[in-house]
């Protein structure tokens, strides 16, 4: 299936399934003094792919609390279709906190038992179910495998739905050793990358999950757990894009791949956090509107170094009228 098909029904760009959560990031590295803000990384993407001016929604369950009347607030400003959106009366909407120090940012997280780790297949069967045939990408992480046993059954069921519906689906590693050990994160994020479209691992993600350090290897190992398109994100050096050709005889062992190394922006990094995931969003969101792999790539690239010029995972996130501005 080619990246840019559509069909006529497909009235939702880029749907996500994931776990929100509020954020509460250090805003010095000096000083125990915190931004409150939103997170979750697919939930970002969705936010950063209708700021880049698609139709996207959002697969999840909240606590039915304060946090999640402010989480479907900043949803509907953005435009982003919360008819996917379950609340539960007897558990909590996820937080974590960021804090800065010189070797990078770190999570702390408060998501144990959380509304969203309870996300199973009877709720999927709803309106989720819908929202995935109406889209033309479904989103998934490695984050929303971890949090819970059901949770990952959840994400399989959605990726069997997405088939079964034509919908295309990305995946990005997010690997939170915190959340998982690795030899469960090596099993489920391999059987995850076979089954997607287009995979968008971190260079930092992939060398923990297989001790690979070298990019264009990691990209061969990606292409070699049958992933057919795969974005390498290598933080400030860029993006290295790489297309699996196989030729049309199908023949065994005659497969081939073509690599594009997109180079880095030098910017001020004041925080990273959710810059991948703004990454994700971007790509998705220039490949609805039809771009190729590599131009959309290119865009993305571009939006995250927008990204970690300022703050928090959400407010940070950048209109397609600013990307333009620097393209």
């Amino acid at each position: 299936m080619s990246l840019a098909t559509t069909r006529h029904e497909k009235n939702i760009d880029v749907v996500s399934l994931g776990e929100a959560m509020v954020e509460f990031n250090q805003t010095s590295p000096e000083q125990p003094q915190y931004l409150q803000g939103f997170g979750g990384d697919t939930s970002n993407a969705t936010i950063a792919a209708a700021r880049a001016g698609v139709r996207t929604a959002y697969l999840t369950r909240l606590g039915d609390d304060l946090f999640a009347q402010q989480l479907r607030h900043l949803w509907q400003l953005e435009g982003v279709n919360t008819e996917g959106i379950e609340l539960d009366a007897h558990a909590p909407t996820g937080i974590y906190f960021v804090t800065h120090g010189p070797n990078g940012h770190a999570f702390s997280y408060r998501r144990a038992d959380s509304a969203a780790s309870k996300m199973n297949v009877n709720w999927l069967s709803g309106a989720p179910t819908a929202l995935i045939g109406r889209a033309k990408w479904l989103h998934v992480s490695g984050i929303s495998l971890a949090i819970s046993e059901q949770a990952c059954n959840t994400v399989f069921a959605a990726l069997d739905i997405a088939r079964r519906m034509r919908t295309l689906v990305s995946f990005d590693s997010n690997l939170r050793l915190k959340l998982w050990s690795i030899e469960r994160a090596r099993i489920h994020i391999a059987n995850t990358i076979n089954r997607c479209d287009l995979f968008l691992p971190s260079l930092e993600d992939m060398t923990a999950l297989t001790g690979i350090t070298e990019p264009e290897a990691i990209v061969r190992w990606s292409h070699d757990q049958g992933a057919l398109r795969v974005v390498l994100k290598l933080g400030p050096n860029g993006a290295l894009v790489s297309e699996q050709r196989v030729p049309a005889s199908g023949k065994a062992g005659q497969a081939q791949y073509d690599s594009v190394l997109i180079p880095g922006h030098q910017v001020n990094t004041v925080d990273a956090t959710g810059a991948g995931d703004c990454f994700c969003g971007n790509i998705l969101a220039r490949l609805s509107l039809g771009d190729d792999l590599v131009t959309a790539a290119r865009y993305a690239n571009v939006a995250a170094s927008l990204a970690v010029q300022q703050w928090g995972a959400v407010a940070c996130l950048p209109t397609a009228q600013q990307v333009q501005d620097l393209l």
